[in-house]
């Protein structure tokens, strides 16, 4: 894979910290003022690293998105998870107009993350290739490194038409 020159850099930085800003998680427009979940997460989400192929963000659980047992949501995990790996994946797509198609997310709940417990989110790339790109993403809790939830995404580009 060729080296990025700076001026890419600069572009995928750009390009990467509008995504986190702006990013619906796949809802149609139409819909978000009754889905106001992707608001919720973007909201608990604060980025603490990034690099290009690896970002890590902090999330506070708050009551909002738990569930009746007071632990982050199922739903919540899901939702954060695509969106870190999205994020993390579009870190690496430069000169490339071919949107991501996510095929494949797989998750392990291991543990329970509760109220104002404090997570690291961690996506990283485990494959990057000409079609297929592959993020792993980990929740820790940051005081003691404890893995509590880990998803897998795999994305595959969609080619461009040449009509």
């Amino acid at each position: 894979m060729a080296k990025p020159s700076n001026n890419d850099d600069a572009r995928w930085i750009s390009k990467t910290k509008s995504f986190l800003k702006t990013e619906r998680t796949f809802v149609p427009e139409a819909s978000f003022e009754n889905y106001p979940l992707s608001d919720l997460i973007r909201g608990l989400l604060k980025v603490d690293r990034f690099e290009r192929g690896r970002i890590t963000c902090l999330l506070t659980v708050k009551q909002p998105a738990t569930n009746i047992f007071g632990s982050l949501h199922g739903g919540a995990v899901a939702t954060i998870a695509e969106f870190v790996a999205v994020a993390c994946a579009k870190s690496v797509v430069v000169n490339d107009d071919r949107e991501l198609f996510l095929g494949e997310l797989t998750l392990s709940y291991l543990s329970a993350a509760f109220i104002n417990t404090e997570l690291e989110v961690e996506g990283c790339i485990v494959r990057h290739g000409r079609n297929v790109t592959v993020i792993s993403v980990e929740f820790r809790i940051k005081e003691n490194k404890k893995l509590v939830y880990n998803a897998r995404a795999t994305f595959y580009k969609i080619p461009v038409a040449k009509l």
